[in-house]
């Protein structure tokens, strides 16, 4: 009975994590492998919990996505599916050492660069333009990453966002989570193929994240920008500490 509270509480609260700044599953993957789910299986099972709250946050936003141009969207959301499966296939291949070391690299720099966004969208502007093949290109790296890890996901779409000139904190968010939610997909699908799931936990976290990352999309409409970006600059932090202690 613990156990399911600790996971359904993780989930919840990771579902709106996610919808408002990402690093959610830094809750879900913990609470599983402390409920006793095998590491590499926790971190699968922890992907098919929350991507059903990217859904729901999505939906929270979408007289932003709206706004969006529709062929713009499609190929972005493409890419994201492309990058998942690519990411997941890689994931069930690295040596779980390899993939220990390299995460908390990966989210420093992530961190950083959403930290700096703002200066880095002005210098982009000016002289260099992450649009077309480019832009599409760094969109497929990061959409891979997610395949790979979901930790952190929120937070490198979010700074890759700000290099490719979005500035409308909602719209990133509703884009985020659509994002999310269509590579987590693709990697869900190829985790489940692999037979790695743990199926009862993630049934449950998958309805707790559903409910939270609703919630945590409507509370980020009443936060301000600047709210949101220092939290998922110091949500970057702490998770790039965690893993970089777990080397």
């Amino acid at each position: 009975m613990f156990d399911t509270l600790l996971i359904s509480v993780a989930a919840f609260l990771a579902g709106g994590l996610n919808a408002i700044a990402g690093g959610g599953s830094f809750l879900t993957f913990p609470a599983l492998v402390f409920a006793g789910v095998p590491t590499i299986a926790a971190n699968a099972t922890s992907a098919v919990a929350v991507f059903p709250g990217y859904l729901s946050g999505a939906l929270g936003f979408t007289s932003e996505l709206r706004t969006m141009r529709g062929d713009v969207l499609a190929v972005l959301l493409g890419l994201s599916v492309v990058g998942g499966v690519a990411g997941s296939l890689l994931l069930l291949v690295t040596p779980e050492a390899v993939f220990s070391f390299i995460v908390p690299w990966l989210l420093g720099f992530a961190t950083l660069l959403f930290a700096f966004g703002r200066r880095i969208a002005t210098w982009t502007e000016r002289h260099f333009k992450a649009q077309g093949m480019s832009g599409n290109m760094l969109v497929l790296m990061v959409s891979t990453y997610g395949g790979y890890f979901n930790g952190g996901l929120g937070i490198v779409l979010m700074a890759v966002f700000s290099i490719l000139g979005l500035r409308d904190i909602n719209q990133m968010n509703g884009l985020k989570n659509a994002m999310s939610f269509c590579l987590s997909a693709a990697s869900v699908a190829t985790f489940a193929l692999a037979g790695i799931v743990h199926w009862p936990q993630a049934i449950i976290m998958m309805i707790a994240a559903t409910v939270g990352g609703y919630c945590g999309a409507l509370l980020a409409r009443f936060l301000s920008e600047d709210t949101v970006r220092a939290t998922i600059v110091v949500i970057g932090l702490i998770t790039t500490v965690v893993f970089a202690a777990r080397v």
